[in-house]
């Protein structure tokens, strides 16, 4: 199984940078016309990683919601967001170690509440509908600009230890739909497109390199 990380836990910090590197995640998302749809999101988190969750002062380390009652907490927070299912399990990670695989199904009623859930500051989702319905707009700012890491001998660490780790995303849209990135190159990104749906990833081990910041932008 590829391992993926997920966006909303990467930060402009080395130490976190280094961390997110045993963490994983891919997210699914389906919108329907009426701005109604699901999100299949599954977290992938080393057993050292998950951890850090149980030392004191961990404020500093990203909330990552792998229980079932830290998800409901994040789900109750957000308005027309429901839980559909939820399960964890401990599964090799082909490093000698096990990873905890949590896997959480959720509906939201409309776009507001998509995006409450990709980010509660509102500052890296945006949604734009077209007033005839023809060109809506799904924008997710997935990295904000750091500074640039001037250690060739970390970075490579930085690869070799987040080898198969990867940020990936998958939308399925109400029609035929178009994937621009900002920056319009991303090394070592994977994109597709069919029709309706559409998919962005990116090995982790790369992240330390897009320096000025990360974003999709969805149209259909």
């Amino acid at each position: 199984m590829r391992k993926t990380v997920a966006p909303w836990c990467l930060w402009p910090c080395l130490a976190l940078v280094f961390f997110t590197s045993c963490l994983g995640a891919s997210m699914d998302i389906s919108i329907r016309p009426n701005g109604s749809g699901r999100i299949v999101l599954e977290y992938r988190v080393s057993q050292m990683l998950e951890s850090l969750g149980r030392l004191d002062g961990n404020e500093r380390w990203p909330a990552i919601p792998v229980g079932r009652a830290d998800m409901e907490r994040s789900v109750a927070r957000v308005p027309g967001l429901r839980l559909s299912s939820f399960s964890a399990r401990d599964v090799p990670n082909g490093s000698g170690g096990s990873d905890l695989v949590t896997r959480a199904v959720l509906d939201f009623a409309h776009t507001d509440a998509l995006l409450a859930f990709l980010d509660k500051t509102g500052s890296r989702a945006a949604f734009v509908r077209a007033a005839d319905g023809n060109a809506n707009l799904l924008r997710l700012v997935l990295l904000e600009p750091s500074p640039e890491i001037d250690n060739p001998q970390l970075l490579s660490l930085i690869r070799e230890v987040s080898a198969g780790y990867e940020i990936r995303i998958n939308l399925n849209v109400p029609a035929n739909a178009s994937l621009a990135t900002v920056p319009a190159r991303v090394p070592h990104a994977r994109t597709e497109l069919n029709g309706r749906n559409v998919s962005f990833a990116v090995g982790t081990g790369y992240l330390p390199a897009i320096t000025d910041g990360l974003a999709l932008e969805v149209s259909w």
